[in-house]
């Protein structure tokens, strides 16, 4: 997905829609939102939860998204929400 104007209004949506999701959601797929909000926001704080394989899975995510752009995070975020969010066939 490439930036575009409505990048930005597109991301809050989809931080929206995983907000108000209500069945938990794979720690892989968590785990890459985690960091694309991350990058997306600007936001350099460590991982601060109080177990520390948690923290250490965080920072690997983090790590791997250290080169992204703000407005390529906020785009990668929004693909895999909607991406998550698709529909499933049914076989």
């Amino acid at each position: 997905m490439k930036p575009n104007k409505n990048i930005d209004q597109e991301f809050l949506e989809a931080v929206e829609r995983v907000n108000r999701h209500v069945e938990p959601f794979p720690a892989d797929f968590l785990l890459r939102l985690y960091a694309f909000y991350k990058r997306a926001t600007n936001n350099d704080s460590s991982p601060n939860s109080r177990n520390n394989l948690i923290n250490a899975f965080k920072t690997n995510a983090l790590f791997q998204a250290r080169d992204v752009d703000t407005n390529v995070a906020k785009a990668n975020y929004v693909e895999l929400v909607n991406a998550y969010f698709k529909p499933k066939v049914q076989k």
